[in-house]
């Protein structure tokens, strides 16, 4: 396990408790009251810690290297019946964006996501969630082909943003983007949408339009990154704490202001201490959200979507 600046009081309890554990295993000795006295002060540090965090510390746990990924939620929820498709028939498979078939509960469900990856090599081989024009126009091709023979979409949100690189920008990046936004206000299948790490900026919302959208509890959604909000600013990121603060992120801010349609609980400290917990809530959550949306007819499932995202904000003249 890693751990972030302000996890250390957490690191700290836990080394006492192995070394406990294998002082009871070389000497015999019963240490069961002090098993037990240190780990209620774990959980009880976890709390002081979790319970109070800032914007900014829920944005690096968004990012904490063992957080689960798209992939993994996509096998765990579909009992690894996911199968993944490729290409955008145009130019590139873009490996930054993943998608494909997988049944949750038995029933068909397109799913889509940014993935990141878990190490260096992997990292690079996702260019760190942030999609190329090409993830954009392949994400849309499968919402087309789930349209077409009647299969919900599920959208897996986690990218620092779209690929700032100028292949992007050749190849039409912010074309794709607002293509798929325009695209997806008018798609007649159920579109379930969640930020499961990082939603930032066009990256986050070329694959967000959806008639329910959800964030697990230790994720950020905004126009913008912390440190690029500082660095214009201020031109610094030394202020990306107040930035994070100013940007309203978090998920209860989220919700606050009628951006999402609610927070998906995780286990204590974030998903990547219990990661089958983590997928269990995730997919409770998206058949509660199915059974409403199914009896929706797709002219009623359209109207839906637009009204949801027109009625975001609100206007004094």
């Amino acid at each position: 396990m890693e751990y972030l600046d302000f996890e250390l009081p957490i690191k700290d309890l836990e080394e006492q408790l192995s070394k406990c554990i294998a002082l009871g295993k070389e000497s015999g000795i019963n240490i069961d009251s002090a098993y037990k006295e240190i780990e209620e002060k774990i959980i009880k540090t976890k709390h002081s810690i979790y319970d109070k965090l800032t914007p900014w510390q829920t944005v690096q746990l968004s990012r904490h290297p063992s957080r689960p990924y798209s992939l993994d939620y996509c096998m765990s929820i579909t009992d690894n019946t996911f199968i993944e498709l490729h290409g955008d028939r145009n130019y590139a498979d873009d490996k930054a964006m993943i998608g494909g078939i997988g049944k949750i509960d038995g029933k068909s469900f397109m799913i889509i996501g940014q993935q990141k990856g878990k190490n260096t090599k992997e990292r690079q081989f996702r260019r760190f969630g942030m999609p190329n024009p090409d993830g954009y126009r392949k994400a849309l091709r499968l919402m087309k082909m789930a349209e077409k023979f009647n299969i919900p979409i599920l959208t897996l949100i986690d990218t620092p943003g779209a690929y700032p690189g100028l292949e992007a920008e050749e190849r039409g990046q912010g074309e794709a983007i607002a293509n798929n936004i325009r695209q997806m206000c008018s798609i007649e299948v159920p579109i379930i949408s969640v930020v499961i790490g990082e939603g930032a900026s066009g990256g986050a919302l070329g694959i967000g339009v959806g008639n329910k959208v959800y964030m697990m509890e230790y994720s950020w959604y905004s126009v913008i990154s912390p440190e690029s909000c500082s660095s214009i600013l201020f031109r610094s990121w030394e202020y990306k704490e107040v930035a994070a603060e100013s940007l309203k992120l978090t998920p209860k801010h989220s919700y606050e202001l009628g951006i999402i349609d609610g927070i998906i609980k995780e286990p204590l400290g974030g998903a990547h201490y219990q990661p089958q917990e983590a997928f269990n809530s995730l997919k409770s959550k998206i058949l509660d959200a199915y059974n409403e949306l199914e009896k929706l007819s797709p002219e009623e499932l359209v109207e839906h979507r637009q009204n949801k995202f027109i009625n975001i904000g609100d206007y004094n003249g």
